[in-house]
């Protein structure tokens, strides 16, 4: 895949770039282990001036950077210039509270005392040079979500970023370059995939992380599995947004816009599948439909844009054929279902409904990676359950109800990394984030994320 940046809100090519050379990659893959040796030694104040001068400067570039994601994949502007706000806050919190979430930690002598032990504690070391592949949809956040705990547990990073994005994955390496950041600490390659495993196979480097798509997960676990290296993999998802009959009808139906249209519909935590109970299914269909069909699809730099253009042609030719074959096969759409009249540059989608879908429709187990909905209509707690759950994937869900019964059994039997109960699936620095099935393994943010990778070591001292 060519390394350029494409609008996709016209089609032009804005810029190309040569992808690094084998001697590129060799000298930054050498820096970055080199630079592991001392920075490992830091101390987590040194670490946190750092991180939090790199997010001054990032609040400082929020408008051009904002402006830059735009113009690389498309999300509206005001939803950029949000996901520049995130990270900045992101990297306060984990320059705040590192040190204390990477804690010596001491079982208690009573619990060790047959051991032998005069003491034992347990210390938290960095594991050495990570490799970061990332995908476009969320081109800072993504990385930011690794990168701040990343470095300040001590580890140093390489950032193989999306083909689609280059100068965002510029705009990184330079951030953490010009916050201070000894060189070699934090590095943007830009090669294409074919050049991941290479790079992975690498005795410098000691784990990888990815966020993207199942193929791609399956591939770096398996080439790392094979070098037997720690990895982190946060896939797709269809998330569930099940609506029970004691919620909030009204409300439900206007978060659920904003939750599957988000990025344009470009999100694995969006909510695509809504599990409607038969009881309050018509009013829900109806208040969210209507929503739907009135966000206005248009030029993601102006401030009044809903929905912008996906990412890449070959993203909406996707969504396009999930669809068509859905209705092919008797989904019934309640809106949209195509392109926008009078768009013929850029790859706009409208956002769209579709009722009567079935298992035997490519959408009700793949993902619909756009403004796509489905609504699934279930007549009892048991039915939501099990709609929600007949999913290849399980990142997070959502669930609309009052009753402390039902809440418990979706909290027992829903199979996702996370659920929100009267409100939409967000990501947050203080919360654990990540999936099981097919969506990945292992977990970002919190305490949990910064102590993927670490080596977690236990320092025992004979009595």
């Amino acid at each position: 895949m060519a390394i350029a940046s494409v609008n996709p809100a016209t089609g032009e090519t804005l810029k190309t770039f040569e992808a690094n050379g084998p001697e590129e990659i060799e000298s930054r893959l050498a820096a970055a282990h080199a630079t592991f040796r001392t920075y490992r030694t830091t101390s987590f104040p040194e670490r946190s001036r750092f991180l939090k001068r790199a997010a001054a400067l990032l609040e400082e570039d929020r408008e051009d950077i904002a402006r830059t994601m735009t113009s690389e994949m498309g999300k509206p502007l005001v939803a950029a210039r949000a996901e520049a706000a995130k990270c900045v806050k992101a990297m306060r919190w984990y320059a705040d509270h590192a040190e204390e979430l990477l804690a010596d930690e001491h079982p208690s002598d009573d619990d060790v005392k047959d051991s032998g032990a005069s003491g034992v504690t347990v210390r938290y070391r960095p594991l050495g040079v990570v490799l970061a592949v990332m995908p476009w949809n969320f081109p800072l956040w993504q990385v930011v979500r690794f990168a701040a705990p990343a470095l300040m547990a001590g580890n140093t990073g390489l950032l193989k970023h999306a083909s689609n994005v280059p100068q965002t994955a510029l705009y990184l390496g330079d951030l953490f370059h010009r916050a201070g950041f000894p060189d070699g600490c934090f590095q943007t390659l830009l090669v294409g995939a074919g050049a991941i495993e290479g790079v992975l196979r690498d005795p410098r480097v000691a784990a990888a992380t990815l966020t993207g798509s199942e193929p791609a997960g399956r591939s770096v676990a398996s080439i790392a599995g094979d070098e037997v290296k720690k990895t982190v993999l946060e896939l797709g998802g269809s998330d569930p947004y099940v609506v029970m009959p004691s919620a909030d009808v009204d409300r439900a139906a206007r978060v659920a816009v904003t939750a599957r249209v988000q990025n344009n519909g470009q999100s694995c935590i969006a909510a695509k599948r809504f599990i409607v109970h038969e009881d309050v299914h018509d009013a829900f269909t109806e208040r969210f439909t209507a929503r739907m069909e009135a966000l206005a699809v248009g030029d993601p730099m102006d401030e009044s844009t809903d929905v912008g253009p996906l990412a890449t042609e070959q993203g909406r030719a996707d969504v396009e054929e999930l669809v068509d074959d859905a209705v092919r096969r008797g989904a019934r759409v309640l809106c949209g279902a195509g392109r926008p009249e009078g768009r013929p540059a850029g790859w706009y989608y409208l956002p769209t409904v579709l009722t009567g879908v079935t298992p035997k429709m490519r959408i009700h187990h793949e993902e619909a990676f756009g403004p796509v909905a489905t609504v699934y209509r279930v007549s009892d707690l048991d039915e939501a359950v099990a709609v929600a759950n007949d999913s290849p994937f399980g990142l997070s869900s959502n669930v609309w109800t009052r009753e402390a019964g039902d809440m418990e059994r979706f909290v027992r039997d829903m199979e996702a990394g996370g659920i929100f109960f009267n409100g939409m699936t967000a990501s947050h620095p203080a919360m654990p984030f990540g999936g099981v099935k097919r969506s990945g393994y292992g977990r970002e943010l919190s305490g949990h994320g910064i102590r993927e990778f670490c080596n977690i070591t236990t320092v025992w001292t004979a009595a």
